[in-house]
């Protein structure tokens, strides 16, 4: 029988420095990437209509094809990282979105874009998933929460620089310049990304002890820094069956619900929403340069929100922050359609953008990831990620028709309707991971059958 290595508990025992923003940069600068392949989807559905290239319709089925591709590749990832690990999953991941990026500049009509943009959605749907539930298993659980918002603030800031690049380059380059430099930029993370370790709590979870003890000793001499080192939690005995069963029994069942339950909300938001705002604006008779000011103005709220999550997340915990943010977003959400002023329409949009990414890194960046045990992780994130992404396959089709017979009102009913939903959820099922380790979470999972037998 194999010693314990403890992964765990050592690694959150070791002190922020060198090695952890090595780590976050590599996973945060492929993030990025994602998130700025992702938002250039507005700008370059707002082009490609007003120059003919594409219909209101085609707008509609891209957007589609995008959530087609990224929920096959949320939930292909869940099963290839959990059984090949999380080094394979991310690099290949990145290379699928980068390859296909490249090859929508090409494209000879609006059918073929749609085709590269289904590809690009494996890749952009797995890399949230296991950029995420990487970054998860590194990080010590005391400023997990910090760490794993920041990330988010990674994905999320290619949404302003996506639409500065796009208000400065499309108007020379055209649209086609937007998915060359996603393309080219992802292909070089995923060279620099070579260098990234495996994780060694998965490496324990799966039974290679002897890798995952090798690897602990170069992280903690690298941490260390010639420092002595404190001494880690001693192991807690909680194994959890990593077969896919365990997921739809008690006590994970519920963290499943709540995944979904969030991960359909947020996506909706973002994509029946935030995405649309170029479209709408030019719709509305605004001039392309004009929408993008005005989504440019609202989108610098993404960053701010994520980095509002980062900071809170631990301080006030998961699930005030979540609750309280949704609140928020609901009431801003019922005040938005109202306004028509042009100076306070996009002040209120920028207000209303900032709550909606605060949950943005709550849900994507820290919460999910925490809710499940490293042995069925990536599974887990991968299967309430598809859920989400799947339940917003319809939401193009529902934006276009609410906003053609109700206008802004109309979308926005749907948003906070979806918001009241979660906000019961979160509060009735949700746990509060803040300041937890992984394995005491996990530990408590393993219990709560153990209590319900001996009662």
């Amino acid at each position: 029988m194999s010693t314990p290595v403890n992964a765990g508990s050592r690694l959150d025992r070791l002190p922020i420095g060198p090695f952890h923003r090595r780590i976050m940069l590599l996973i945060g600068i492929g993030m990025f990437f994602d998130g700025f392949d992702i938002y250039i989807a507005g700008t370059v559905l707002s082009v490609t209509l007003k120059t003919g290239f594409s219909t209101l319709a085609q707008n509609a089925v891209f957007i589609s094809a995008t959530f087609v591709g990224m929920m096959l590749g949320s939930f292909g990832t869940g099963f290839l990282g959990d059984r090949y690990g999380r080094r394979f999953t991310y690099q290949f991941n990145l290379l699928l979105f980068g390859i296909a990026s490249l090859a929508a500049a090409f494209s000879p009509n609006m059918a073929f874009l749609i085709a590269c943009r289904f590809v690009m959605g494996v890749g952009l749907g797995a890399e949230n998933v296991v950029g995420y539930s990487t970054m998860t298993e590194f990080v010590p659980a005391r400023t997990r929460g910090k760490w794993l918002g920041f990330t988010t603030v990674c994905v999320v800031t290619g949404l302003p620089v996506a639409l500065l690049i796009a208000s400065v380059v499309v108007p020379q380059f055209g649209w086609r310049s937007m998915f060359v430099l996603g393309g080219v930029g992802a292909l070089v993370v995923w060279y620099m990304r070579k260098s990234l370790p495996e994780s060694p709590r998965w490496l324990e979870a799966v039974g290679r002890t002897a890798e995952a003890e090798a690897l602990m000793q170069a992280i903690e001499k690298e941490a260390a820094q010639g420092q002595p080192l404190p001494a880690p939690s001693p192991v807690l005995p909680a194994p959890v069956s990593a077969d896919l069963g365990t997921l739809f029994t008690a006590p994970l069942l519920s963290r499943m619900i709540v995944g979904a339950v969030c991960l359909i909300t947020i996506n909706t938001l973002l994509y029946g929403f935030v995405t649309w705002l170029p479209v709408f604006f030019v719709k509305q008779g605004l001039s392309i340069a004009t929408s993008f000011g005005y989504s440019l103005l609202m989108a610098l709220g993404a960053p701010v929100g994520s980095a509002i999550g980062a900071l809170t997340a631990d301080r006030w915990g998961r699930k005030p922050t979540i609750i309280g943010a949704s609140l928020v977003t609901v009431a801003l959400g019922i005040l938005y359609p109202m306004i028509s002023d042009p100076i306070l329409l996009p002040a209120v949009g920028f207000a209303l953008t900032v709550p909606i990414y605060v949950l943005v890194a709550l849900l994507f960046g820290i919460y999910i990831p925490e809710l499940f045990p490293t042995e069925v992780r990536l599974r887990a994130s991968g299967i309430v990620n598809t859920l989400g992404r799947g339940a917003t396959i319809v939401t193009p089709f529902l934006v276009v028709s609410l906003f053609e017979s109700r206008g802004v009102a109309g979308v926005m009913a749907l948003m906070i309707g979806l918001l009241v939903v979660q906000i019961i959820t979160v509060w009735a099922l949700g746990i509060e991971p803040r300041h937890r380790s992984l394995e005491e979470l996990k530990a408590e999972e393993t219990a709560a059958p153990v209590l319900k037998e001996a009662s």
